[in-house]
């Protein structure tokens, strides 16, 4: 997702109440960031926030940590969300290969990632979020019986990514080659995912869980 240039970014996010910019000094110790025991979500590549925004309102027994590696992004999410009184949300700014850097072994207990970047040529592959690497990343931070949840528009991308997690430590309990035809399913939509149902694109997920 391409953004605008915003002069002073850096500056202007921190006098956002909900950027976290020490989040490096908080790995072991995000719960008592959030001053409770609860539950901790993570997205990572949060885009514009709409979803991880959404779940925040909706479940507020459960702590929620937006990651986006544009900063212009994570302002414009801030902005949007500077009145909502959300205790339970936060936003960082990070790559994902420094989640691990982040975030302390079993500290996480679901990761949320939605129509990450495709990389479509075959040499991009390890640059993928699914690739078998960043799943080790999320194997150190997942307790268990945390969850990855992966949701994509692209078939190409999917089935990497299954052939990927079934050669990973992780455990695949559901998957959806048609997520909207699933009529029990509980779902928040992100932006993207808006935008193609509307086009009439099939959309992709499976869940799986460290055993």
């Amino acid at each position: 997702m391409r953004v605008r240039n915003i002069p002073g970014v850096e500056e202007l996010l921190k006098n956002s109440s909900y950027f976290v910019n020490d989040h490096y000094n908080k790995i072991n110790k995000w719960r008592s960031f959030f001053k409770n025991d609860n539950k901790i979500h993570i997205e990572i590549g949060m885009g514009k926030g709409k979803f991880l925004v959404t779940l925040a309102k909706n479940n507020t027994d459960i702590n929620y940590i937006g990651i986006e590696k544009s900063k212009e992004l994570l302002y414009k999410v801030a902005k949007e969300i500077e009145d909502s009184n959300l205790n339970n949300l936060c936003i960082i700014n990070i790559k994902a290969e420094d989640i691990i850097e982040v975030f302390g072994p079993g500290e996480i207990d679901r990761i949320y990632l939605n129509f990450s970047d495709p990389w479509p040529k075959k040499r991009h592959g390890k640059r993928r979020l699914t690739h078998g690497d960043f799943l080790e990343k999320y194997w150190q931070i997942l307790k268990q019986g945390g969850e990855i949840h992966f949701k994509t528009d692209s078939l190409d991308l999917f089935e990497f990514s299954l052939e990927e997690i079934r050669t990973s430590r992780f455990s695949v309990s559901n998957i959806y080659y048609d997520l909207h035809k699933e009529a029990n399913i509980s779902n928040v939509l992100t932006e993207y995912e808006e935008k193609f149902v509307n086009l009439g694109k099939t959309i992709y997920k499976y869940i799986a869980a460290k055993p």
